[in-house]
């Protein structure tokens, strides 16, 4: 779904558009949304499986590392699988949705962290250009030696990024070619296709990324993935982060064994019992789905109602603030004259990044099965808040059917 400007979910512009041309549409994905497979099981969609690779390829072995049982930042079992793959001349991927070096810089002494004045969130730690920088609003300064609040000597740097994960691969494989893909490594124009041209002709043995590396490649020689750390989508404050979960790790997973030799992958997690990881192990969709549609079904979330997403953003925390209170009021009134049974209002309250590139972030949920009834809510709030912002530094963003709600 594209976020910025005018909203819009590709696949569902799709249905629309083959809806009035009467044409044929065809949704291909190893990992449906939950929406889209719900259609399949309600008749809206007709489903149509292919339930074996290619030439009939085995799907890759996977095999869950509980990381709470391991020292350091890969297990043992992920270390013999990448020293095998060496050994054997063929080629491996390393998952991991995190880039940069350290996740932030910590003072053992004071506990100070280094916070982007911008957004909500701590300055991640670049080791290349020894810089702290904000991965929303790309704000960045020089990272510093000395702590500027008690002037302690001891900044360590917490959790991992991919610029960590190659230094240590490079480290622990010395011999071995190591690249790397993420939005560091690919800023420059067709930086991207130049690295995956290096993984096909085979001078990378270990390539290193984001989820960038996760869909649509098909490299043969690679039979081996590593996911470094399954837990950063996972607890995401979002209804989704299982849903996401369980397509990264699928995806991810699928980019093994796409050749004649059998594939393998590896995944570290603090949460080996997590339903997305086990089903995500076991190549079991329809065993996700069952799960994760009764969850929804339990909260009446999508698909068993709509959501539309009012946030307003402004320059000024207390405005902001007061106007979504304001929004509030005016949103608890329209369901007492019209909307009431029909429509549950989630909120105002703070968006879980409450601040971000300088702007405060404040949003409300409204929660409904009828389009119809959302929309005319949508239209009536609108209208009434278009009146109170008027000249007040906070604008009203609206989206239909959020994909993400930070």
């Amino acid at each position: 779904k594209q976020e910025e400007k005018l909203k819009y979910h590709a696949r569902d512009v799709a249905v629309v558009r083959a809806k009035q041309a009467e044409a044929t549409l065809l949704l291909g994905s190893a990992t449906p949304s939950l929406e889209s497979f719900y259609n399949a099981e309600k008749g809206k969609f007709r489903l149509l499986n292919l339930p074996e690779r290619i030439e009939g390829r085995p799907l890759p072995r996977v095999e869950v590392v509980d990381v709470k049982k391991e020292g350091g930042l890969l297990s043992e079992k992920l270390r013999a699988a990448l020293q095998k793959n060496i050994e054997s001349k063929k080629q491996s991927l390393l998952f991991l949705n995190r880039r940069g070096f350290a996740n932030f810089i910590l003072c053992p002494d004071c506990g100070h962290t280094f916070k982007c004045p911008n957004c909500s969130v701590t300055l991640t730690y670049h080791l290349r250009d020894r810089s702290l920088q904000c991965h929303y609003c790309d704000y960045r300064i020089p990272a510093p030696g000395d702590c500027p609040k008690c002037q302690g000597h001891r900044l360590q740097g917490m959790g991992i990024g991919t610029e960590r994960l190659e230094q240590e691969i490079k480290l622990l494989f010395p011999e071995t070619q190591v690249g790397r893909m993420d939005r560091d490594t690919t800023s420059r124009r067709r930086s991207h296709l130049q690295i995956l041209k290096r993984l096909e002709s085979g001078s990378i043995d270990i390539l290193i990324g984001t989820q960038m590396i996760v869909k649509g490649h098909d490299f043969p020689n690679v039979t081996f993935v590593g996911v470094v750390s399954a837990d950063t989508s996972l607890h995401f404050p979002d209804f989704r982060s299982s849903e996401r979960t369980f397509q990264l790790l699928t995806q991810v997973a699928g980019r093994a064994g796409r050749g004649e030799v059998f594939g393998e992958v590896v995944i570290q997690t603090f949460n080996p019992d997590h339903y997305s990881i086990l089903r995500a192990k076991d190549h079991d969709y329809a065993g996700f789905y069952q799960e994760e549609i009764q969850f929804r079904k339990a909260l009446e979330y999508p698909p068993f109602s709509r959501f539309i997403n009012f946030r307003l953003v402004g320059n000024g925390e207390k405005r902001t603030k007061g106007m979504a209170e304001e929004m509030g009021r005016i949103g608890q009134s329209l369901l007492k004259n019209a909307h009431g049974k029909e429509i549950e209002i989630l909120g105002p309250s703070t968006a879980p990044f409450a601040k971000m590139r300088g702007k405060f972030r404040w949003q409300m949920l409204a929660k409904g099965k009828s389009p119809q009834l959302l929309h005319q809510f949508a239209k009536e709030l609108s209208s009434r808040m278009d009146v109170q912002l008027k000249g007040k530094g906070v604008d009203l963003d609206i989206d239909v059917d959020p994909v993400f709600i930070l």
